[in-house]
Parts: structure tokens; sequence; C-alpha cells
């Protein structure tokens, strides 16, 4: 597995890696909503119903992302740069 490629660092601003940071699974981003220059990005993941036969899914709401602009603007810029090392092309549909 590759490793993850970050952005550098701020001069002088020491990361701290956090081993027991909550890791959150999502299946998509659903929504997108800018207030007071803050982005909010709203995740979701499906999931079944097994109280029913069929098992229909439901998409539900895992938990958002709210970062400045700038910092969702980095965020977009390096995960499309590290998809493209991996081989994920994007393709205009």
């Amino acid at each position: 597995m590759a490793k993850a490629q970050t952005a550098p660092a701020e001069p002088n601003i020491t990361m701290v890696d956090n081993p027991l940071a909550p890791e959150l699974y999502a299946s998509g981003a659903t929504g997108f909503f800018v207030s007071n220059g803050m982005i909010t990005i709203t995740l979701e993941s499906l999931r079944p119903d097994h109280s029913d036969k069929a098992g229909p899914l439901t998409r539900v709401v895992v938990g958002r992302l709210v970062m400045p602009a700038a910092g969702a603007q980095g965020l977009a810029i390096g995960l499309f740069d590290f998809l493209e090392k991996q081989g994920f092309k994007y393709n205009k549909p």
C-alpha cells in the first residue's frame, strides 16, 4: 500500500500524530455548504435495513467536516493529486 502524502506543514509547527484519533467510514460526500468562510462537508454511508427481508438501503448522515475555505481547498487539491498518483484518473461525466 502506498504511503499517503501530505502537504508540507507551516514552518515551526510540529505535527503530532494521535493514534487514538477516531476514524470514520463514509461511502460518500452528500452535500457542501459555505457560511462565514467555513466549508461544511456532509458525509453519508449506505445502511441496509435488515428488519425487512428485501433489506432496503438508506443514506445515513455519519458526520460533518467543517474547515476554513483555504483548508478545504488544500484538502481538495491534495486529495485530487494523491488519487491521480494512485492511478485514479478523473473522467468528466
